[in-house]
């Protein structure tokens, strides 16, 4: 079992080195990291994570700009990654933050983090512990911001 993790020089903070401390933190499942240099590059590199170097699943770690182009980047992102999991019948979990969704660096470095962690966690759960999703089916969980809650009646 591995897990793939590859990231991006884009990014403005080191997205990899904090998803293999908290790999590290809750895991002892080994994983190959694969640095390119922007999110247009991630899809082909989750398919050589998972076709090459043998890895179970991948977390791409991605930083999207705050203009019209950068949206329109992640758009084509995010389609290649939904054909490299058809392609490969393996999960791709997309952790991308957007420059626009925080006021601030600080928030926007908190977002970052705490959306690169958790998501971590997500990955080792599709592998090693799905029955702990399926608990958390229709929580409101959020990775970034503090979860929402389910809607109850």
């Amino acid at each position: 079992m591995k897990i793939g993790i590859a990231d991006t020089t884009f990014s403005r903070i080191n997205m990899g080195k904090i998803a293999i401390d908290e790999l590290r933190k809750i895991s002892s499942i080994p994983y190959e990291r694969y640095t390119v240099p922007g999110i247009k590059d991630l899809p082909v590199a989750a398919k050589k994570l998972l076709e090459e170097k043998g890895c179970d699943i991948v977390i791409t770690l991605g930083w999207v700009g705050g203009t019209q182009k950068d949206t329109f980047s992640y758009i084509v992102l995010s389609m290649g990654l939904v054909m490299v999991q058809l392609l490969t019948n393996k999960h791709v979990i997309d952790v991308t933050v957007h420059e626009d969704e925080a006021e601030s660096e600080d928030e926007l470095l908190r977002v970052a983090e705490n959306r690169v962690r958790e998501h971590v966690r997500n990955a080792v759960d599709l592998l090693v512990n799905p029955k702990r999703l399926q608990k958390l089916a229709g929580t409101g969980q959020r990775q970034g911001y503090p979860d929402v809650g389910p809607i109850l009646k």
